[in-house]
Formats: structure tokens, sequence, C-alpha cells
């Protein structure tokens, strides 16, 4: 979708500064924010693409100021609120006050190692043959859509090279809103970076996108 979350390659925000000898978390709180993120999407009723768009669907006030896990909490009320799991009364008065929905699965504290380390693939099986190859020119669509895409803006309309192939994997634009896995074929693409920042890019720097097929025409 087009909205505060698709930062790259945009004007104004400063340099990226980080910070040495970052810590993990900064603050007990973050690490709650990651547990219960982590166990909200481990009862199963909604995908990570889901929960990405959750985060992108915020008010690009709210989205640009707040705090990385700040957005992972409202993102995560966003998608309980949604799912039946909790009321604006609950939210309101932080704590449970309605009957709530029971989960599919919990996530036991016992599970959590091996669950993390399982991660959560999404290569499938597809029929057919892929439309391109590695070496082949392709160009990316242009697209605005008001929904989940992985496709960023400042790679709309740009030509670049296969250079990897990665099989089938879950389409996020449709399993985002769902609209079930449709698998997709998905392929790395490198672009020189004057075709994507112009002239005054760094000659010798290359960019690589993951891009689904459909996300693709040749060049």
């Amino acid at each position: 979708m087009n909205s505060a979350h698709d930062l790259g390659g945009q004007m104004g925000f400063g340099p990226i500064n980080p910070e040495k000898d970052e810590p993990v978390f900064h603050s007990d709180w973050e690490k709650r924010a990651l547990a219960l993120t982590l166990c909200g999407g481990a009862m199963g009723h909604w995908s990570i693409d889901e929960s990405r768009h959750a985060r992108e669907s915020l008010h690009p006030v709210d989205y640009l100021s707040s705090s990385y896990y700040e957005i992972w909490i409202k993102g995560l009320e966003a998608l309980l609120l949604r799912h039946g799991f909790v009321t604006e009364e609950d939210l309101a008065a932080g704590a449970p006050v309605s009957p709530s929905r029971p989960p599919k699965r919990k996530l036991l504290a016992p599970d959590v190692p091996a669950t993390l380390g399982r991660g959560g693939p999404t290569e499938r099986d597809k029929p057919g043959k892929p439309r391109f190859a590695i070496g082949d020119r392709v160009r990316t669509i242009v697209i605005h859509p008001t929904g989940h895409t992985r496709l960023p803006r400042y790679a709309r309309g740009k030509t670049g090279t296969i250079e990897r192939f990665h099989r089938a994997h879950v389409f996020p634009d449709s399993s985002a809103h769902g609209g079930g896995e449709n698998p997709d074929w998905l392929y790395s693409v490198a672009f020189d970076a004057r075709e994507l920042w112009g002239r005054d890019a760094d000659p010798a720097s290359v960019v690589s996108i993951d891009a689904w097929e459909s996300y693709l025409e040749p060049a």
C-alpha cells in the first residue's frame, strides 16, 4: 500500500545513525511487546502478512511518531479487535471486561525455542512453470494498491535482472486480506542504483529485491 511505512527512497528523513552497542531491548516493555505479538500470531487466526498490514494501516502521524515496538503493539491491538479477542472496552480498561473467544491454539513457554527455530516457512507447491529465468531482464509493474504489497514504491516501474529463483511462496498481497495463500513464483531482482535513484546514485551500487512474478513483466 502507499502509506507512511514505505519510507524507502523518500527524502527529508535524514541519515540512518545506528546506535553503537545497541541493546536488543531498550526497556522491559519492549520484551513484552515482542512476546505478546509472537503469542498472538501463534494462536493461528491471522497470517504474518495480515500482521504486517495491521501495522502499515496505522495513520501516518501515528506511525511516524511511534517507536518500533509501539507500532507492533498498536498493530496487535487492531488484530485482536478484528478477530474478537478484545473489545474497545477491554483496551480502555487495560484489563478484560468482556467475554473473549477461545484461540485455536496457545504458545506455551516450553515450546517457544522450538517454535522460533521452526519459523514460518512460506514455500509452497505450484503447478506449471515459472515465466522468468536467471539472467532475464524484467520490469516491475506500477501499482498503487490500497491493500498490502511487498513491492516498494521506489522500485515500481524499474528495470532489473533476475539473479535468483526461490521457487513458489505464499503471495502476501492475497494472504494479508484473507484471500488465501495463492502461491506465486518468487525471484530476487537486481537493480542498478542509478535505475532506482537517478544519475547521482553510486554507479557501483546494486539493490536486490525479492519480487513475486505477479509484480514483473518482460523488459
